[in-house]
């Protein structure tokens, strides 16, 4: 049976710094559109960062968050592939236990630099993006539910993490992958098989290609992302979100084109197109 691809933008709050991924996501959607004709789903209305509390930010997005949980549950009950542009990584906290729902033994492939894999109180920073992956985990209770477990992670692209990331990915054997020739066999092996649903931090990326918001130096160039894309899409796809794409390199500076981001990942994205 054929699949079909489905979009999905999100524009509500997620605990932003600042108010540039908003856009960017829609940009996103809006480049998508025009390369596929397929309109996305709008999630969320855009309101000013808050740049505030891991607390009161999830009290204050838990209403668009909620809403976005509901979009992917149905695009994923529908057997769809999902493609969704989530502003931020704490949107995480909504989508992965939809994907644990309905793909409950898939595998998870964290592009990020960071592993996002803190509970509250391990967390150095306050900042709820920070925690967007342990929520899923059931490392913390969001309130937005969990259900996946730690040996269906895959990170790659990680170099800064904090003491208690170090100390879960070691106790726990998670596959931590980084640039490197040996990229795409580490990752396929990682994989091994299984269903993949993935996750763009775009600052993965080495700082530079496109804008976002943390930069660290000694990420993933486009080549890399495309080579992980390839293997991705030699398993079974069930979706990916892209995450942390600005609209702009500073506020009020001219837009910046998603393109080149969406070429490196075209082995992925015409999933559900060419079916």
């Amino acid at each position: 049976m054929a699949r079909k691809a489905e979009y999905t933008v999100f524009q509500g709050r997620a605990g932003d710094h600042n108010d540039l991924a908003m856009p960017g996501a829609k940009a996103i959607g809006d480049e998508l559109q025009r390369r596929t004709g397929i309109c996305p789903t709008m999630i969320g209305t855009p309101e000013p960062a808050l740049n505030i509390g891991w607390r009161e930010e999830l009290d204050a997005a838990l209403p668009s968050l909620k809403e976005v949980q509901s979009r992917i549950d149905k695009v994923l009950a529908g057997g769809a592939v999902s493609i969704a542009a989530t502003s931020r990584c704490a949107v995480s906290l909504a989508t992965l236990p939809a994907v644990a729902k309905h793909h409950p033994s898939a595998c998870i492939v964290w592009f990020d630099s960071h592993g996002d894999l803190n509970p509250p109180e391990a967390s150095t920073t306050g900042y709820l993006g920070g925690l967007a992956f342990a929520g899923p985990l059931g490392l913390w209770d969001s309130g937005l539910g969990a259900g996946l477990s730690l040996d269906q992670v895959v990170l790659v692209g990680q170099r800064d993490l904090d003491p208690y990331e170090l100390n879960l990915i070691a106790k726990h054997g998670i596959p931590h992958i980084k640039p490197g020739v040996d990229l795409a066999i580490e990752l396929r092996t990682a994989i091994a098989g299984r269903s993949v649903y993935a996750h763009l931090d775009c600052d993965v990326l080495e700082p530079g290609i496109v804008p976002t918001d943390y930069e660290h130096e000694g990420g993933l160039s486009l080549d890399d992302l495309r080579v992980c894309c390839k293997v991705i899409a030699e398993h079974h796809f069930v979706g990916i979100e892209i995450a942390e794409f600005q609209n702009s390199w500073k506020a009020d500076g001219p837009p910046v084109s998603p393109s080149a981001l969406l070429d490196a990942m075209e082995p992925v994205l015409t999933i559900g197109l060419n079916e």
